[in-house]
């Protein structure tokens, strides 16, 4: 007897195959696909010293964004699909202004992405980019280490 779903369909729409699947040879294609996600080092430091949840919750709360505002585009599409193989990479900005920097640089050259702000204080804590071929972002990114 096959499993029904008991959740109604419409509420929970799969992403269409075509979104999900943009490139002829889906292994090759996916392979270099990556999501970035650059937190604040400084938050974790004194005098922050936020706790190591607080800023695990920052750069969750960025990549889940930068998912969902692109959702749309077929690179975000073919990641999810991947499953237990997508592959985030972590990286550390060293202060708020480095972050912002960033950003700058991003917007400047078409890169999508989400800055994360912790509310209400309204600090930018984080920033996501969508799911990229790596060799497409990682020169914007050089200059930032592995967060440690």
């Amino acid at each position: 007897m096959a499993a029904r779903c008991l959740i109604p369909t419409h509420l929970f729409p799969l992403l269409p195959a075509a979104r999900a699947v943009p490139y002829g040879n889906m292994a090759a294609a996916t392979a270099g696909l990556v999501q970035y996600v650059v937190l604040r080092g400084d938050l974790a430091r004194p005098p922050r010293s936020w706790p190591l949840g607080a800023v695990v919750a920052q750069g969750c709360h960025a990549a889940l964004a930068a998912i969902h505002g692109y959702r749309e585009h077929p690179d975000t599409g073919a990641y999810l699909e991947q499953g237990d193989a997508m592959r985030t990479v972590v990286l550390e900005a060293p202060d708020e202004n480095s972050l912002l920097d960033l950003a700058e640089i991003l917007k400047a050259r078409g890169v999508d992405h989400r800055l994360w702000m912790e509310n209400p204080d309204g600090i930018p804590t984080c920033l996501a980019l969508r799911p990229y071929p790596k060799n497409q972002v990682q020169p914007h990114l050089r200059k930032f280490k592995l967060l440690k």
